[in-house]
C-alpha cells in the first residue's frame, strides 16, 4: 500500500551565505518549499517530495485545475530549490566603519554618502492500458482516468471525479493508503472540477535510472486560477504542530501577493548589535515566531523581492538563464528578467481554511529581509578629534 503524499515539499540544502550570515529554509525544520513560475495563464509548479519511507509505499497526489498530458510534466533538478533559497535568504549584512581621522577634513562629503546609504537601506513514454474491467469499476466510482503513462522513475495517472467517496475508494482500490478525513478533504476540489495528479515510484524504473533518492516533478498548465493547493496536505501533518511553507514565485511583471488572505512585510532594514553576528540563525526564527502569533497564523508573509537581474546585497549570485529554465521559467529572460517573490506562511488546520490564491501586481520597488551590522573602526584613533 502506498503512503497518500499530498503536496509536501523538502526544504533545500543550501550552503552558501551572506558576508555575515544568513536564515535560509532550513532554520525552519520540515518547511516545505514549492517554486510557481508564472505569466499570463500559465504556470510551472516544481515540488521535492520529503519522504523517507520505502520507495515502494511512496505516492504524490496533488490537485490540479486542468487535466496534466504527456509533455506537461517533467523530472526536474532539484538544485533549483537550494539556488532560490541562498539567494533570497533572509541576510544580515556587515558594515565596516571607516578610518574617522581620514574621513574628519572631508565631512561635507560624507554626510552626503550617508544619506544616500541611508535611502538604499529601505530600499513521452507509452501510455499504459487499462482492462474493461478496471474503467468499468472506474465509472461506477464516478473516476475517470484520463491519462496513464510512464515517466522517468514515476508511474503517473491524471484523473477527474465526480464524488469524494467513490474517489477514495478508487485510490484505497488502487494501492493508495489513507489518511482518516480524506474524502472530507477531497470534495471540495471535486465540487470546484478540479483534476488530480497522481504519481508513483516505478521501481524497476527506479531500479534502472540508479537514483537512491526521489527526484523533483515538474508540471506545466494554462489555467485562469493562480493558486497553490495546501489544504489537503494536511492531511498527513501532525494537527498539534504548525506547519511552515515557503513559496518562491518568479513572475514576469511584479510582487506577487495572497489574494484571499493578507500579505505582509516582516521587519526589515533595522540595525543590530555586533553580539546577533554568532546568533543571527537564532535571532531571525525568535523574531518570525513571535510575528506569526502576532497575527495568530493568519497572514503571508513577504520575505524577499527583487529583479532577478542583480542583488544588493548579495546572499548568492542569481540564478542563470539555464537555472531559471530549470526552475520553470518559460519566456525570454533576456528581454524579460523575472522578479522573484520569496513568501513564508505558518499555518494550521483552522488558521488557513481556504487554500492560497495569488496575485500578480505591478509593484517592482525591490525589498528585502535584510539586518545591519555596523562594527566600529578597531584601530587607534587618539590623534583624531573625530
Amino acid at each position: 500500500k502506498s503512503e497518500f503524499q499530498v503536496l509536501r515539499v523538502l526544504h533545500a540544502n543550501a550552503s552558501s551565505s551572506a558576508p555575515a550570515g544568513k536564515a535560509d529554509a532550513n532554520l525552519f525544520n520540515e518547511a516545505s518549499q514549492v517554486v510557481l513560475a508564472r505569466d499570463g495563464k500559465r504556470t510551472v509548479i516544481s515540488m521535492l517530495n520529503d519522504y523517507k519511507g520505502p520507495l515502494s509505499e511512496f505516492a504524490l497526489v496533488v490537485p490540479t485545475p486542468v487535466t496534466l498530458k504527456e509533455g506537461q510534466v517533467r523530472v526536474a533538478d532539484k538544485a533549483t530549490f537550494a539556488r532560490l533559497d541562498a539567494y533570497s535568504s533572509p541576510r544580515l549584512a556587515e558594515y565596516h566603519d571607516d578610518n574617522p581621522c581620514r574621513l574628519e577634513s572631508s565631512w561635507g562629503q560624507v554626510r552626503p554618502m550617508m544619506e544616500m546609504m541611508k535611502s538604499m537601506a529601505s530600499a513521452a513514454p507509452a501510455p499504459t492500458a487499462r482492462s474493461m474491467q478496471d474503467m468499468s469499476r472506474d465509472k461506477a466510482l464516478g473516476v475517470t482516468v484520463d491519462v496513464q503513462y510512464t515517466l522517468e522513475e514515476y508511474d503517473i495517472i491524471s484523473l477527474s471525479a465526480t464524488q469524494s467517496d467513490g474517489l477514495e475508494t478508487w485510490l484505497a482500490e488502487n494501492g493508495y493508503k489513507l489518511p482518516k478525513g480524506a474524502s472530507a478533504a477531497l470534495r471540495p476540489y471535486i465540487n470546484q472540477g478540479m483534476k488530480f495528479f497522481v504519481a508513483k515510484v516505478n521501481l524497476k524504473e527506479q531500479l534502472k535510472a540508479g537514483y537512491s533518492t526521489l527526484r523533483t516533478l515538474q508540471f506545466a498548465f494554462e489555467s485562469d486560477k493562480f493558486m497553490l493547493p495546501m489544504r489537503l496536505g494536511m492531511l498527513n501533518a501532525n494537527p498539534d504542530k504548525a506547519q511552515d511553507l515557503i513559496v518562491y514565485t518568479l513572475t514576469r511583471q511584479g510582487r506577487v501577493e495572497s489574494s484571499n488572505y493578507r500579505t505582509v512585510k516582516l521587519p526589515s532594514n533595522v540595525n543590530l548589535p555586533p553580539m546577533i553576528k554568532p546568533k543571527f540563525q537564532d535571532f531571525y526564527k525568535a523574531m518570525f515566531d513571535k510575528q506569526a502569533v502576532q497575527e495568530n497564523l493568519r497572514v503571508v508573509f513577504t520575505e524577499y523581492f527583487w529583479d532577478m537581474g542583480w542583488c544588493d546585497p548579495c546572499a548568492d549570485q542569481p540564478l542563470s538563464p539555464q537555472e531559471l529554465k530549470n526552475a520553470g521559467v518559460f519566456w525570454d529572460t533576456a528581454q524579460a528578467p523575472p522578479v522573484l517573490t520569496r513568501l513564508h506562511v505558518r499555518y494550521n488546520a483552522t488558521s488557513f481554511p481556504e487554500d492560497l490564491m495569488f496575485t500578480q501586481t505591478k509593484d517592482r520597488q525591490n525589498w528585502q529581509t535584510r539586518y545591519v551590522m555596523q562594527t566600529p573602526y578597531e584601530s587607534s584613533v587618539a590623534q583624531c578629534s573625530a
